[in-house]
């Protein structure tokens, strides 16, 4: 078994009567070897056997992708790109600049660019993009017999077997099969004896996550896509939705944590790009967190008269933001799982307020209890009105985390509702915006207990 390292050496050594050892690798290898070695990938994928080069091409990240096509003689780069499955040779194509799919459609056979030419004319982020046109048909009048000859003629090219797709004349699916229901009757049976016409499909022009909440319902490795029609143009299998899920998944995660998605592994991008990302953000944020110190000077009044305040400014816009990025974390993950949608408003709002109501309350007893021994226990001395202190922080504690919990929950779903990402409402925009808001709800608090005594 040779390792990275060893792969290494024999490319180096270019001992060509010993690269017939490469085509022992596994898909595996290969992507591990590409994401280590990345100059001399282009040399590995000369040298192995073209189909395990389609396989662990279409696991790599596209700029890895780019660099292997490009490294490649033009020759070897036409035979990877026609051996690929059509769904993955339109998903490495549609990340391409329009000059450069140009340029390697040229390469492609005849009948292999009009196949992705085809899938590339669906809107970027469809179904479409991801299907496959690789699938089995049959008719309902086929027997059992015939049938499983149409999969021995015709199985190889398939992308899968695991369900066989049943068409009428026009094209249009009535039904899906599971292979082992051919294989548990006697050959002379006629499909229509097996059909249930009960199906799922996906449509062509559906978004991608769309995709991923149906298989994510539903035990399939296999999904049909029709058009509005109902005429079967192709598949989606699991291993595409999977990627596509966890390339989804880390897009969300990124931008909750308030930052560009990378769109490439962080042990990947460059430094240049890294900064790039999430300067944009911090710079947004930054000119948020400003409105603070502009609030802060609208109380600068009651500060300056009760300085006993300003102690407690950390403790309760942080507890606010807490709250809210609490809040805002849960709805989006919700919301990507399709477990709410804008409709659910009303009731995510009073969710969130009897939440807040009992967290603020929860916080605010420990405020107080902490004021009142601080000053019983002579480690603090907060003034002869220490109890109105206390009160002002306990009660600002349940107005400021009320309103984190409302604002964190009902962003992502406006958001979601106007067609921007709900992700965009991140955990640190969302106690940004609570830091500011806070201060006005802490004041207004300490206004009204505090008139007359401290104010």
């Amino acid at each position: 078994m040779l390792n990275l390292n060893d792969i290494k050496n024999l490319l180096q050594n270019n001992k060509i009567t010993e690269f017939v050892k490469l085509n022992k690798l596994t898909p595996r290898d290969i992507v591990d070897f590409t994401n280590k070695y990345t100059n001399w990938a282009g040399k590995l994928f000369q040298h192995i056997d073209i189909k395990n080069a389609a396989r662990a091409f279409k696991f790599l990240r596209k700029k890895k992708q780019e660099i292997i096509i490009k490294s490649l003689p033009d020759e070897k780069a036409a035979e990877l790109l026609n051996a690929l499955r059509p769904d993955d040779r339109t998903a490495f194509l549609s990340m391409l600049p329009g000059n450069a799919v140009k340029e390697l459609l040229t390469v492609l056979s005849p009948e292999t660019r009009a196949e992705t030419l085809e899938l590339l004319g669906y809107p970027e982020g469809s179904v479409g993009r991801l299907m496959s046109p690789d699938y089995l048909d049959i008719k309902k009048t086929s027997t059992v017999k015939e049938v499983l000859d149409i999969v021995k003629q015709r199985g190889q090219a398939a992308e899968t077997l695991n369900f066989l797709f049943v068409t009428d004349d026009k094209g249009v699916l009535i039904d899906d099969i599971n292979i082992k229901e051919f294989l548990i009757v006697e050959p002379d049976t006629v499909v229509e004896k097996l059909m249930d016409n009960q199906f799922i499909c996906l449509r062509a022009n559906d978004a991608q996550k769309e995709a991923i909440r149906i298989f994510r319902s539903n035990s399939r490795f296999a999904l049909p896509v029709t058009n509005d029609n109902g005429v079967l143009l192709g598949i989606v299998t699991l291993d595409d939705v999977l990627r596509l899920a966890e390339k989804e998944g880390t897009r969300e995660i990124q931008k909750i944590g308030g930052s560009e998605a990378l769109d490439e592994p962080y042990t990947t991008i460059s430094f240049g790009n890294l900064v790039k990302k999430r300067a944009g953000w911090l710079v947004i944020l930054f000119l948020g967190e400003m409105l603070t110190a502009t609030a802060m000077g609208y109380f600068e009044g009651e500060i300056s008269k009760a300085t006993v305040l300003a102690l407690f400014i950390p403790l309760i816009i942080s507890s606010g933001g807490n709250s809210g990025s609490q809040a805002s974390s849960i709805i989006i993950r919700s919301m990507a799982l399709s477990e709410i949608s804008f409709r659910d408003w009303f009731f995510v709002m009073r969710k969130e307020i009897f939440s807040g109501l009992l967290l603020g309350t929860i916080l605010g007893v420990v405020g107080f209890l902490r004021i009142f021994f601080w000053q019983k226990l002579n480690l603090y001395n907060y003034g002869e009105h220490w109890y109105l202190v206390a009160l002002t922080v306990a009660f600002a504690l349940v107005g400021v985390v009320i309103w984190g919990t409302i604002s964190g929950s009902m962003l992502p779903l406006l958001l979601k509702k106007l067609g921007a990402d709900p992700a965009a409402s991140s955990a640190p925009f969302v106690a940004t915006l609570v830091d500011v808001t806070g201060l006005i709800i802490y004041f207004s608090v300490a206004f009204m207990i505090l008139k007359g005594t401290l104010l």
